[in-house]
């Protein structure tokens, strides 16, 4: 054990455990974990990881289903015990903690109990999962910008923010935002843009990834045919269609090589 009973400062460090991919977790989150006395990690990350912290304590505090093993304050407080009883806590949350993560109010509570804090950034699941499907959020000549909005806000509504993003010609990129899939439709048809490429990806870099491609008015009759379901990240906007693009020429690529 690293921990406060060899003199080891209480501490912790939020770590971004990337977006689902095992291998798209950065050096710097690894050596966190090699350095941690515990790790307490959420539902969205792979179990695998763990094995880069073989000696500390691993405690299971995501929610699956809405169930939750811990509410927010339990985690604040479990944060505090065991930094104070073992040493260096890590909090490994999936994607970058700083985005829809809680990790900034982790860090703050613990810095406000005397806990030393560090905050190592992880590879967003909002640019990486579509970048895994070949789709860029930012296309020169097709998009100038980009929106990241989280579907479901702390009140369980929609984000207002949507019906502004659906108004512009950004990329939209809605994270758990799947039981909000029909009033999302609803709000870019209102702005007629009911033929506006869309993208769904559920479990994103992983082995059981799956995707579907259609249009604003279209999708929601896709994704009931294929039962897609949360953890899921929405895609909006003519950037979707660069992954046909570039699957077109990759497959005419490979025509061509058959051939020669």
């Amino acid at each position: 054990m690293h921990g406060s009973d060899s003199g080891t400062a209480p501490k912790l460090t939020v770590v971004g455990a990337g977006p689902g991919d095992v291998e798209l977790i950065t050096l710097k989150a690894i050596k966190a974990l090699q350095n941690a006395d515990v790790v307490l990690y959420d539902a969205l990350v792979a179990p695998e990881l763990l094995e880069y912290a073989p000696v500390a304590e691993h405690i299971f505090v995501g929610k699956r289903r809405g169930c939750y093993a811990y509410q927010q304050q339990q985690i604040n407080e479990l944060i505090i015990e065991r930094a104070r009883s073992h040493g260096h806590v890590v909090r490994l949350k999936g994607g970058d903690p700083f985005v829809f993560g809680r990790g900034a109010e982790e860090m703050e509570y613990a810095a406000a109990n005397g806990l030393a804090v560090h905050m190592v950034p992880g590879v967003s699941s909002c640019l990486a999962v579509p970048a895994s499907q070949n789709i860029p959020v930012t296309k020169r000549g097709a998009t100038e910008s980009f929106w990241v909005i989280t579907g479901t806000t702390k009140a369980h509504k929609l984000s207002t923010d949507v019906a502004l993003a659906a108004k512009s010609d950004a990329t939209v990129v809605i994270l758990m935002g799947m039981g909000k899939l029909n009033e999302i439709v609803s709000l870019f048809v209102g702005e007629n843009k009911g033929d506006t490429p869309i993208a769904i990806i559920q479990n994103g870099t992983r082995p059981d990834e799956r995707i579907a491609i259609g249009t604003i008015a279209g999708i929601e009759a896709i994704v009931r045919s294929q039962e897609l379901k949360n953890p899921a990240i929405i895609i909006i906007g003519e950037v979707v269609r660069h992954r046909e693009k570039l699957a077109g020429i990759t497959n005419a690529v490979n025509a061509e090589e058959v051939q020669i």
